[in-house]
């Protein structure tokens, strides 16, 4: 026997309708996603107030987390109808199931944007870092040389001075004590 759209209660195509439409759009998004398709017209005022913030907010309320809400409550209802649970019952629990989602969906897109780093490299994080020499820096500041140092897990070559009173010549291990305004290490070597 075979039960059809039209022998369903009000309530059971509800949910099914909002199933449905819900896992459409979230295929949709998910499509968009992978081919790297944008859907920021859809979220118009809201993103681009975040997008001018300089950190990362939490945003529990957005078009995917809404998608993602609207999609897991029509299928946990769908889920309920199905198992004989009551009307109320049914409804407390989809959207208990619903906020869930949007609570993990939000959580998962803070926490992967946190993960993105600006490329901004900060020349305070190479205080205290050991470094090798490349080209030779004079001794007493009188000539910039460069140094080979790991910096926000980069190996870079920046700019640097000693005021040791000896050359610091290519292989010399230093470390460095200070960063000039300009951007300039300064850096001693270990192996007086």
């Amino acid at each position: 026997m075979e039960l059809g759209f039209e022998t369903m209660t009000l309530f059971e195509k509800i949910y099914w309708v909002t199933a449905v439409v819900g896992s459409i759009f979230l295929i949709i998004l998910l499509i968009m996603t992978f081919i790297g398709g944008e859907m920021d017209d859809i979220d118009g005022d809201v993103d681009a107030e975040i997008d001018a913030d300089s950190g990362i907010e939490f945003q529990f309320l957005s078009f995917k987390n809404l998608v993602g809400f609207f999609t897991i409550f029509g299928w946990s209802g769908i889920a309920c109808l199905d198992a004989g649970m009551s009307t109320m019952v049914t409804v407390l629990i989809s959207v208990i199931c619903g906020l869930l989602m949007m609570v993990a969906m939000a959580s998962l897109f803070y926490y992967l944007g946190k993960l993105q780093s600006s490329g901004t490299l900060r020349l305070k994080n190479a205080l205290n870092q050991i470094g090798e020499v490349y080209l030779t820096i004079g001794a007493n500041r009188k000539s910039i040389g460069k140094v080979s140092i790991n910096v926000q897990g980069t190996l870079r070559e920046l700019e640097a001075l000693t005021s040791a009173d000896i050359d610091l010549v290519q292989g010399n291990v230093v470390i460095v004590k200070e960063v000039t305004a300009n951007g300039i290490l300064i850096v001693e070597p270990i192996n007086k």
